[in-house]
């Protein structure tokens, strides 16, 4: 291993929206990386992952559903890292039943478990830092021709910058930001990028430190990104209070 490199060997490691694309290749990426594993589905089978060598991924498989994030308090105790990527894109359909799942979906559902898990108590000394790595989407910002993907990408987003301040310390949990360009998936088979690429892109950033992850073939994300972020910290951290 590199010098300086953040290790995942043996760190315990969740994902939700472990069936979808990005889930089941981050979760091959991370297996690679001899990390333990823990695939989050709202799928009603098991999930089930093979390595480039086609042998069995070995991973504990949980099933839960948006709303019921409070269940998973139990399991999540013993994770040191916490992959928040489900997601669902309702692509044109801007009906009421498309806006609450949407809302539902990819901003409260998501807000609820990074409260849940930064409420979880601090892990004991001999255990490495807790990290949550929350996949917002390159659609926080630039357009995505969805809008309540959108939508609920930038909520998603301005919550987890305004928790992101409260942060601070050497035990506190470390958030790293996803921001993901467009991949091929079930929620966009138009995607310019593979899934596996973009998960080993993932990897090898956060393994480097970096906390504000962009994954994209789009060079004004890499300009806009940082600057909103920063821009938005120090808005929120003159106008808002923790308690």
């Amino acid at each position: 291993m590199a010098s300086g490199l953040l290790p995942l060997q043996g760190r315990h490691v969740a994902v939700t929206g472990a069936a979808g694309a990005f889930g089941s290749a981050l979760l091959r990426r991370l297996h690679g990386q001899g990390a333990q594993l823990m695939a989050l589905t709202s799928q009603p089978t098991a999930v089930e992952l093979s390595d480039a060598m086609g042998q069995p991924v070995p991973l504990s498989s949980v099933c839960w559903c948006c709303g019921a994030e409070a269940a998973l308090r139990d399991q999540l105790l013993a994770v040191d890292i916490l992959v928040i990527n489900h997601g669902v894109n309702v692509q044109g359909d801007r009906s009421p039943a498309a806006v609450e799942r949407s809302l539902e979906v990819n901003a409260l559902s998501s807000w609820r478990l990074v409260e849940l898990y930064l409420s979880l108590p601090d892990p004991a000394p001999d255990r490495p830092r807790r990290e949550l790595w929350v996949n917002t989407s390159e659609a926080e910002l630039m357009p995505a021709v969805s809008p309540l993907y959108e939508i609920s990408k930038r909520l998603l987003g301005q919550l987890l910058s305004l928790r992101s301040l409260d942060q601070q310390g050497p035990q506190a949990c470390r958030i790293r930001r996803l921001v993901l360009g467009p991949f091929r998936s079930a929620l966009n088979p138009y995607g310019v990028m593979g899934a596996d690429f973009v998960a080993g892109q993932v990897i090898a950033q956060v393994r480097r430190g970096v906390g504000l992850v962009i994954v994209t073939p789009n060079p004004l994300t890499y300009l806009l990104f940082p600057l909103a972020v920063l821009m938005r910290r120090l808005y929120f951290g003159l106008t808002s209070r923790s308690h």
